[in-house]
């Protein structure tokens, strides 16, 4: 019982300290006990940044399905120096996680930072191999027309 406490808690950190918000969720059907919840989550760093993401949770199960959608927008101003403090690596950085099972299976989403055509990338994926492959989804937000877009010399 105490791991399972355990569990919840670290799920509830996790998602907690990122800024998720559940705005909907949407029945699958009476007998599958599956739902489509979807979170709206402000990058944390890049606060004119809007992501919604979508993801199934299976009631009553230990593990939820990897599948999840993205889509992420400029909802406010994006300055320079937001761009200036973000990881530039070609790996970017992680934004949000959440998990998704007891079993190691956690959803991320990372941004990365796409110099050349000035955009941000955002990419929600699973850590798990799931029927063969990694489930993944990308949204980008380009800078131009901001505050941030910086003209090439």
């Amino acid at each position: 019982m105490k791991k399972v406490i355990t569990i919840i808690g670290l799920t509830s950190l996790l998602t907690g300290c990122f800024g998720q918000k559940e705005v909907g969720d949407v029945s699958l059907g009476l007998f599958t006990l599956k739902d489509i919840k979807i979170n709206t989550l402000v990058d944390p760093d890049v606060t004119g940044v809007t992501c919604h993401i979508a993801s199934v949770e299976a009631n009553l199960s230990l593990s939820d399905p990897s599948d999840s959608s993205i889509a992420c927008r400029q909802t406010g101003e994006i300055t320079p120096e937001m761009i200036a403090k973000i990881d530039k690596s070609k790996s970017g950085e992680i934004v949000f996680k959440k998990s998704k099972s007891i079993f190691f299976k956690t959803m991320k989403v990372r941004r990365i930072y796409d110099a050349e055509h000035q955009t941000l990338l955002y990419l929600s994926y699973s850590t798990k191999e799931t029927s063969g492959s990694f489930k993944h989804s990308l949204s980008s937000v380009p800078l131009w027309g901001t505050k941030a877009y910086v003209t090439q010399p």
